[in-house]
């Protein structure tokens, strides 16, 4: 019997990732916006633009944070136990921006819907992490 599955992927596709942080309402805001800080506050990233409504593939609005691949195993787990009870998109960047949203990505807290028509199958290039706009006190904790 052969095995007929696909050869493994490389970790090597990872460009960067992306991390967009939901929110709802005026509180769901506030509660961002103190993510935000305190995310820019103790790691090296690239904070995006506001989206007070939805945009692209998502139905909600958001902010995103681009981030190199060495930063992923501080600032996810930190996530995890910080996120303030916020919904959290986190994606790999590769030249799949659909299966990187849809398929290879993880959550924390309640999944959100995403409007798949509005990914494409391929890009030219895997999105980097962008240049760090943040400057995180080398003091804070983790």
């Amino acid at each position: 019997m052969t095995d007929a599955s696909p050869s493994p992927r490389r970790v090597a596709e990872i460009a960067s990732y992306h991390a967009h942080i939901y929110f709802d309402d005026a509180t769901g805001r506030a509660t961002a916006t103190r993510l935000r800080d305190l995310i820019a506050a103790r790691f090296p990233v690239r904070l995006g633009r506001w989206h007070d409504v939805p945009v692209g593939p998502h139905v909600a609005p958001m902010y995103q944070i681009a981030f190199a691949t060495p930063v992923f195993a501080a600032l996810v787990p930190w996530l995890m136990l910080n996120h303030g009870g916020l919904n959290i998109l986190i994606h790999p960047n590769t030249r799949n921006p659909r299966r990187d949203h849809l398929c290879d990505g993880l959550w924390i807290g309640r999944p959100r819907a995403l409007l798949s028509d509005r990914l494409p199958d391929h890009a030219d290039e895997a999105d980097g992490a962008g240049e760090v706009n943040t400057q995180p006190d080398p003091a804070a904790e983790i």
